[in-house]
């Protein structure tokens, strides 16, 4: 038998508590550490899921410092502001910890690169948690569209929005933590188009920037060299269906939604026939990925095959594309 996976949480906010509940129910896994800027909030946050240690900045020192230090954690998931990602798996790296970090993987593609040089080299497992990837809807909705379910796919459509209020003091809002539709949005849609299409030969993006320079809106073309198209709309600003359509020379198929979490596929055939099937789940849907880097790290991989390092580098040199074309700039890319 080998021994439980120990791990860290780095951040107590929205996703931290939301990934955690699923990280309890992981097979084989421990709770061991999490960090947090303030005492009370790693204290609280530790105390609510069964977390051995908690860990929060005192001078000269940050928690997640602290929690990397801990000789008990095998393995760190960071859940920060996009901004912090690079800084905060890099240090992990020079701990000796694993890594599963937040989507996206950090706030550039010179960033991600950087990150997968170091887990090669230091011989450590590297993960984006892209949930969506590992989702049994999303397998599912892939398998069939790769076993030529639907024909050659030709177009696909992907819409992903919410009407947020305006917060500058929120991380959504801030340039600095990479904030915008682009990172928050954007990557769930490209993640439905790259998985299907792959990687584009082009990508057009045109959009809206507020005045602190945070994109609120922007629809992404990716052009490929066989003539498909996929189309894709991100919003800050008003309330969308959040589906996917694919559509193919035989058939078509479409998510339910939301589609960053789909819990129905819809696909119709070259027999005509509508078929209909529907995702049962009685966790947060987090615990896929979960398994997937558990399984992973214990079979001695530094990479998963359904996340591998090159696919979360080169989605994140289409998302810098497309910030060039809308005129984002991050303090991280200087």
């Amino acid at each position: 038998m080998t021994p439980p996976l120990r791990w860290g949480v780095v951040a107590t906010g929205r996703i931290a508590h939301k990934v955690t509940r699923d990280l309890a129910c992981l097979e084989d896994s421990v709770l061991q550490a999490v960090s947090s800027r303030g005492q009370s909030a790693a204290q609280q946050f530790a105390a609510q899921y069964g977390f051995a240690s908690s860990y929060h900045d005192v001078p000269e020192t940050t928690g997640y410092g602290q929690l990397l230090d801990d000789p008990l954690v095998d393995v760190v998931y960071i859940a920060t502001p996009h901004a912090q990602h690079f800084e905060v798996a890099k240090a992990a790296f020079d701990a000796g910890k694993h890594v599963v970090c937040e989507k996206p993987l950090t706030i550039n593609a010179r960033e991600a690169k950087e990150l997968a040089s170091l887990a090669g080299e230091r011989k450590l497992f590297l993960m984006e948690a892209v949930w969506t990837r590992f989702l049994p809807a999303t397998r599912r909705a892939l398998e069939l569209v790769r076993g030529g379910g639907i024909g050659e796919v030709r177009w696909l459509q992907a819409d992903l929005g919410f009407a947020a209020a305006y917060d500058p003091g929120d991380r959504l809002w801030d340039p600095a933590a990479g904030g915008g539709a682009l990172l928050d949005l954007t990557v769930y849609p490209l993640t439905w188009a790259v998985s299907i299409l792959g990687f584009p030969g082009a990508v057009t993006a045109a959009g809206r920037l507020n005045d602190d320079g945070v994109d609120v809106q922007n629809t992404l073309t990716l052009h490929y060299p066989h003539g498909a198209v996929a189309q894709m709309v991100s919003s800050l600003q008003s309330n969308s269906p959040g589906t996917v359509t694919v559509s193919g020379t035989q058939g078509w198929l479409r998510t339910g939604s939301p589609l960053y979490r789909p819990r129905r596929l819809e696909y119709q055939g070259a027999d005509g026939q509508v078929q209909v099937e529907e995702f049962d789940e009685e966790t947060e849907g987090f615990i896929h990925e979960l398994r997937e880097a558990a399984r992973c790290i214990r079979a001695g991989l530094l990479e998963s095959p359904l996340m591998p390092w090159d696919e979360s580098v080169r989605i994140m040199q289409l998302l810098d594309q497309a910030r060039e074309q809308l005129g984002v700039r991050y303090p991280n890319d200087w």
